[in-house]
């Protein structure tokens, strides 16, 4: 690799990685860098910094940001300076100085700590490494700077960590415990996001729907609150746990308008004595009988979940409760992922693990029931009126991409702009998406 950057670094790219959460934060750590004079760029062989924004859930996390990095330093400048590299996010976290003494980068810096970015970038621009994974009791959001510039969909983290401890998940070692940000400062960035731009905003949480600030309000007074800020047109929130799922967020489902008829709400497993071992601390049926009551509350409302197969000591009986569990749901989306053992979970040493190859095959055979129920929830679709918020031009000419209420793609033709909310009849469906003809457009 060529010679270490010395002088700070005037350009930036920021790669992330996984959930909408690790978005937000490289949104917010691209801010940072603006805020301190830095230019962003989309090329990241251009760039005198690279953020690797990293994410820990899945198997092999940590060897891939080690791949990252050298390609990064493989395609050094044409003066053959390599650039800086910082490695932000949850691997950050759980290795820490491991990541300097192996990689030799220059930043690493955990998801409590990424507000001192340009600190540590402009000290490692001396030649020496900075490490910080604090965890500190003060909030970072303070030291965030002003929401400028966004999309029209926009996120807005309002809780972090988690004190679920499924034992298969890492976020409570590299998250820290639930921490809910306040009622004020999350409704000031909201305001401030619309001002932005944003029509939409997505509420983050590891488990959002615990949120709760100091008087004792949940995400359903949050939510209520935002439905009067003037300009958001549409409010989702992810992720939710079972358990967390309080009356006053179902009844905000049928009472609040701009709420959209989508909830994802991860269930795992459906056998009883699988979700016990993953401490889910709900039960098959329990999850089923909340189904229910929030249907009542929103019958058309969109589902969506995550999916373990291959639990250690997960039997073939009971991955069969699992395919049973999506023939009774119907979901309109899911993921589903293979075991992953993650070190230092409870998960990683319990006996009975599941061989590769059975957890290939069930793999494939749940996301063909899901894929199936995904199809089926889109066909139905078809002749419905819906609004779709446009976000992006397409691939074609004079086509453009936007969202369904139900978080469904939805491709259409015509003269719009980003930002325009749409009357559309939905016209064709596919696996993925669907194709609509626009009625009546709504001023930006």
């Amino acid at each position: 690799m060529g010679a270490r950057m010395k002088s700070p670094p005037k350009t930036f790219h920021v790669k992330s990685f996984g959930c909408q959460m690790n978005v937000y934060d490289g949104e917010r750590m691209a801010e940072l860098m603006a805020a301190d004079g830095m230019t962003a760029t989309d090329d990241p062989n251009a760039a005198d910094l690279v953020v690797l924004n990293t994410c820990h859930i899945r198997e092999k996390a940590t060897e891939k940001v080690y791949s990252d990095i050298g390609r990064i330093r493989k395609h050094a400048g044409k003066d053959g300076r390599a650039p800086m590299i910082a490695v932000a996010g949850c691997v950050a976290q759980a290795e820490g100085a491991e990541i300097v003494r192996r990689a030799k980068v220059d930043v690493v810096v955990g998801p409590q700590a990424y507000h001192n970015l340009p600190r540590l970038v402009a000290d490692a621009a001396s030649g020496t490494a900075t490490l910080d994974t604090d965890m500190p009791l003060a909030s970072k959001f303070g030291a965030l700077p002003a929401r400028r510039k966004v999309g029209p969909s926009a996120f807005l983290t309002v809780q972090e960590g988690c004190d679920k401890f499924c034992t298969y998940c890492v976020v409570p070692y590299t998250r820290g415990a639930e921490v809910s940000r306040s009622f004020a400062q999350v409704l000031d960035e909201a305001r401030a996001l619309v001002d932005a731009g944003a029509r939409e905003i997505t509420l983050l949480g590891q488990n959002v729907n615990a949120w709760e600030d100091a008087d004792g309000r949940g995400l359903h007074d949050l939510i209520r609150a935002m439905d009067r800020i003037p300009g958001l047109s549409r409010i989702r929130y992810t992720t939710s746990h079972p358990n967390d799922m309080r009356q006053g967020l179902i009844d905000a489902h049928r009472d609040v308008e701009s709420l959209m008829p989508f909830l994802h709400l991860p269930v795992q497993a459906g056998a009883d004595r699988v979700l016990k071992a993953m401490n889910r601390s709900h039960t098959r049926d329990s999850y089923l009988r909340l189904l229910d009551r929030i249907r009542a509350a929103r019958p058309d409302i969109a589902l969506s979940g995550d999916f373990i197969v291959g639990f250690p000591g997960e039997s073939e009986a009971e991955f069969a409760e699992t395919l049973s569990l999506v023939d009774a749901v119907g979901y309109a989306q899911a993921f589903s992922f293979k075991y992953s053992s993650r070190p230092g979970t409870p998960a990683a040493d319990m006996d009975g693990q599941v061989a590769a190859e059975v957890m290939d095959d069930r793999l494939q055979r749940l996301q063909a029931a899901l894929n199936r129920d995904q199809a089926a929830f889109n066909a139905q679709a078809v002749g419905r009126t819906c609004r779709v918020l446009v976000e992006r031009r397409g691939k074609l000419p004079g086509q453009w991409l936007g969202k369904s209420p139900w978080l469904q793609s939805v491709h259409l033709l015509g003269d719009y702009a980003i930002g325009d909310l749409i009357d559309v009849v939905l016209t064709q469906a596919g696996p993925n998406s669907l194709t609509g003809e626009a009625r009546v457009a709504v001023a930006a």
